[in-house]
């Protein structure tokens, strides 16, 4: 008697299902696919409808080619697709879809109401599906082209409703998918609702105007064109100035024949070329098109087409990389060489004079954001506190009470300084960045940056649990212009901004306005302090109700402080360390990292006596 098997044929419905796992991971997932459709249909004009975040209704209307009523129908079978019929079609893709799975996934996780007519018919298609069971088809009136609406998505997978993020976090997942398919085609006119409100709406022009609809009009001024053109590619689009370049991993745009791809290689090409111009952890702005034969690349590694494989992937690595420095040295960004290097270790026993520029300093002619250019507007605020005993909280536990003193003669040090007036005439500045301070003990060298950003955090958290926020009004209000995507987040924290002692107002659209800032921080670069806040929430990977403001705090010191570069004097000096140790965490930095380094007598002695 035969064994009886095991193995079945899945039926189609939960086949679907598996599917839409790959390829639907959430409402940005579909967003994405229904795009991409009116794409390749054709479309002049687009309009995406969202609610809640995608989760009762994305909608996505098009004026394409439209379907007859048979491909109505069969739009929603898995593998059904009009953009390749045979196996070598894989690999002269020019669509952006292909595989024939993304309708049949989303029709198998949601309800799902079509509607489409041609131009040759008079009349179109209804469609109606809902969990991958066909409901209804009938003819009806509609303009031509094609409406694909998606209700409730995810309604019969509970368990994957369940880990969606919230509303904030889905939709800023949308509008990043937005941003992109806009981006690779400027010619086409997109409009966004959100909640019935207009959120978007780009007219069809060239990638420059793309750029400025979509991320503010302050990008006119920070965008570099690159071109660069051979028999084996054509690269063209923008780069950003390196002094814009922030801690954002958002503005970063790779196109591949019109497709958005990720690509860590090709980044690194970008991020070469650019060589020490960038501050550490800072990233350019960049959207750069390749247009290459499609024998050339293989799409079809990844459901979701953001993975691409190229014949030879290091001639595209060079070509980028050389378009990139063609565009810095043709607009005179290059970077200084560093003539000061000798100079700078400076003793502090009087008021220093003024430093030679720094490396930083020289990149496009104009200083590094909030140095030397800043410096008297930081030392007014740096005043605001002055040395003395009751400003200490605690002593370090890393520094025994016997380091408190340091005296090189029989006078009584003042026990209301950390390591005594004698000791603070020693203190010296080494290459703009460090200050060594000696202690009985031996030494500690401090971080003036990360010193002052801890400060600067405690203060603003301070004010959070006391509810006292300081403001001082600007003599001429700032306006500062945001894109769509960053008006909609900085809305949403706007209470947090002004709690810290902040007063900013929404003026409309995507402009705000600047009345005043919190009295002991500097002034300038407020356009770029507010950029990178919004970004840090981008970044933040978690849900935007956690500790807003703590995180806020962290953006305005680290802006706000002294920066490296920046010469102190022997006052300066040590009311920056006496405001230190009054902190309540004064060994790291808010982001971390050491705000000083103990070095003992013992421990230089052994290095000194190494053989």
């Amino acid at each position: 008697m035969l064994s009886k098997g095991i193995i079945k044929q899945l039926p189609d419905a939960i086949a679907n299902q598996i599917a839409a796992g790959e390829v639907i991971q959430r409402p940005a997932s579909v967003v994405k696919e229904l795009l991409e459709n009116a794409i390749d249909a054709q479309s002049t004009q687009i309009q995406l409808i969202v609610k809640d975040a995608g989760k009762t209704l994305i909608q996505v209307v098009d004026n394409g080619k439209g379907m007859s009523p048979t491909d109505a129908r069969l739009c929603f079978e898995r593998h059904a697709t009009s953009k390749i019929s045979q196996v070598n079609d894989l690999f002269q893709l020019v669509t952006m879809g292909f595989r024939g799975e993304a309708l049949a996934s989303i029709a198998a996780i949601a309800q799902v109401t079509l509607k489409t007519r041609t131009a040759e018919d008079e009349l179109g298609t209804m469609v109606q599906i809902e969990g991958s069971k066909a409901l209804k088809q009938e003819v009806c009136q509609t303009a031509e082209g094609t409406s694909l609406e998606v209700k409730n998505l995810f309604f019969n997978v509970p368990a994957r409703r369940q880990f969606l993020k919230s509303d904030t976090v889905e939709l800023r997942h949308i509008y990043e998918t937005f941003e992109q398919i806009a981006l690779a085609h400027p010619e086409i006119n997109f409009i966004l609702f959100n909640n019935d409100a207009e959120t978007y709406h780009l007219k069809s022009g060239n990638l420059k105007q793309r750029i400025i609809a979509l991320f503010g009009a302050a990008y006119d001024e920070r965008l570099l064109p690159i071109e660069e053109e051979t028999d084996f590619l054509r690269i063209d689009g923008f780069v950003g100035k390196p002094k814009f370049a922030k801690k954002s991993k958002s503005e970063q745009f790779f196109f591949v024949n019109n497709r958005y791809i990720k690509s860590t290689y090709l980044h690194q090409a970008v991020i070469s070329a650019y060589d020490t111009l960038l501050n550490k952890d800072n990233l350019p702005f960049y959207v750069i098109n390749i247009q290459i034969d499609p024998t050339k690349i293989d799409v079809n590694i990844h459901p979701t087409k953001q993975e691409i494989k190229f014949d030879d992937e290091r001639v595209v690595y060079t070509f980028i990389n050389a378009a990139i420095k063609h565009a810095l040295s043709a607009f005179n960004i290059t970077p200084a060489l560093d003539f000061d290097q000798e100079l700078s270790l400076q003793y502090q026993e009087k008021e220093p004079t003024t430093p030679l520029p720094t490396f930083t300093q020289k990149f496009d002619n104009t200083p590094s954001g909030g140095t030397r250019s800043k410096e008297n507007d930081w030392k007014e605020a740096f005043k605001t506190q002055t040395s003395s005993s009751k400003n200490f909280a605690v002593v370090p536990s890393s520094l025994s009470q016997s380091d408190t003193i340091e005296t090189d003669s029989q006078e009584p040090a003042d026990q209301g300084s950390l390591f005594g007036n004698k000791t603070a005439l020693q203190a010296m500045q080494i290459h703009l960045q460090y200050i060594l301070y000696p202690i009985k003990s031996g030494f500690i060298l401090v971080d003036q940056q990360a010193a002052h950003e801890r400060i600067l955090f405690e203060k603003f958290e301070a004010r959070n649990e006391k509810k006292t926020f300081p403001t001082q009004k600007l003599l001429f209000p700032i306006t500062l212009k945001m894109g769509v995507n960053d008006s909609l987040l900085l809305q949403n924290i706007l209470p947090d901004i002004n709690a810290l002692g902040y007063e900013l107002s929404h003026f409309g659209g995507t402009d705000f306005v600047l009345y005043g800032v919190p009295t002991d921080i500097a002034q300038g670069n407020e356009q770029q302090v507010f950029e990178d806040l919004v970004q840090q929430f981008k970044n933040n990977t978690q849900d935007l109700n956690l500790d807003k403001r703590s995180l806020i705090a962290k953006v305005m010191a680290r802006h706000s402080c002294i920066k490296h570069g920046t010469s102190l004097s022997l006052e300066e000096m040590t009311n920056l360390i006496d405001q230190l140790f009054a902190c309540k965490l004064p060994y790291v930095a808010p982001n971390g990292s050491a705000t000083f380094i103990k070095y003992s007598l013992a421990e230089v002695e052994k290095e000194f006596k190494k053989k």
